[in-house]
């Protein structure tokens, strides 16, 4: 797996494909419990702290944090793409923090396709990609489900292709 420079990978790089626009609204439920979980846990604060404070502080961190991440989800899920090369895979997300990582097929070790609730509802999966390196999953969110299946044959026959010279 190798991480460069998003402008040293992205120069010329044509046919990025991206992800389903339905994974913004995985974004949206995301936010929304965790919304609801750091409302349960500022009320807690503001009942059981004596400053109050202290628990308006963290009502008002998880309402900003909620409203942020609810308005730049549709940009989030934009920013995520992917495309096959001849000896790799390339994957790009993020906007602030933008990363790009290329995923040579015969490095990797295990292709796995996952449903979470939410997702399993609008009929998306995300794939997941690990190389021998420690830090090496590679995450491609909000794929169609049978899109998602397809890519997963695909890198696995590639991946077969590239070891059987080693």
């Amino acid at each position: 797996m190798t991480t460069l420079p998003p402008r040293a990978l992205d120069a010329g790089l044509t046919g990025w494909r991206g992800v389903s626009p339905r994974l913004v609204w995985v974004e949206i439920a995301t936010a929304l419990l965790g919304a609801i979980g750091g409302g349960v846990l500022g009320w807690f604060v503001l009942l059981v702290v004596p400053l109050a404070w202290v628990g308006q502080l963290v009502l008002a961190a998880v309402a900003v944090t909620t409203v942020i991440r609810l308005v730049i989800a549709p940009r989030r899920v934009r920013a995520i793409g992917w495309i096959l090369r001849e000896d790799d895979l390339v994957v790009r997300r993020g906007i602030l923090l933008s990363r790009l990582v290329a995923v040579p097929y015969g490095r990797m070790q295990l292709v796995d396709v996952n449903r979470g609730p939410v997702a399993r509802l609008l009929g998306l999966a995300e794939l997941r990609l690990v190389t021998a390196a420690a830090t090496s999953e590679v995450t491609l969110p909000g794929l169609p489900e049978a899109e998602a299946a397809e890519l997963r044959d695909a890198l696995i026959a590639r991946a077969e292709e590239r070891r059987v010279g080693l």
